[in-house]
């Protein structure tokens, strides 16, 4: 039986850029560094991102951009704080989909290596019950 998530691995072609985003526009704290070791695939560092294990590996970016993506919650009234965050940066911020009332708000930006990433103010119970309604705001 799943007991829940481990953790999740992005590949990055630059290693220090993707520290920088983890740690400055994502609240990230590095937990381990290998340094020039490779115990792994390669150069790699751990991040704890809201509680999640975040692991960050030296690679070659994602050849495209997709909707595959990862989301993070934050709250509503951050949300003009993370867009300041992502624009200082240079991200490339992504228009939000389309959504009914009642299911949150999100900022979307793509990284360097094209990994998707989502700030977003809902919860799951949040979305779930305003579909049940079954009607666009």
């Amino acid at each position: 039986m799943i007991e829940g998530l481990s953790h999740i691995t992005l590949i990055t072609s630059d290693l220090a850029r993707m520290s920088a985003i983890m740690e400055q526009v994502l609240d990230g704290r590095e937990v381990y560094s290998s340094g020039s070791e490779t115990f792994s695939l390669s150069r790699e560092k751990f991040f704890i991102v809201g509680g999640h294990w975040i692991a960050v590996m030296e690679g070659q970016s994602l050849p495209s951009r997709s909707y595959n993506h990862i989301a993070f919650k934050i709250a509503p009234s951050a949300i003009d704080a993370y867009r300041d965050r992502i624009e200082r940066f240079g991200l490339d911020l992504r228009e939000s989909r389309p959504r009914v009332e009642g299911e949150g708000h999100s900022l979307y930006f793509y990284d360097h290596d094209n990994h998707l990433f989502e700030l977003h103010t809902g919860m799951l119970e949040e979305r779930l019950e305003r579909y049940r309604l079954g009607t666009k705001a």
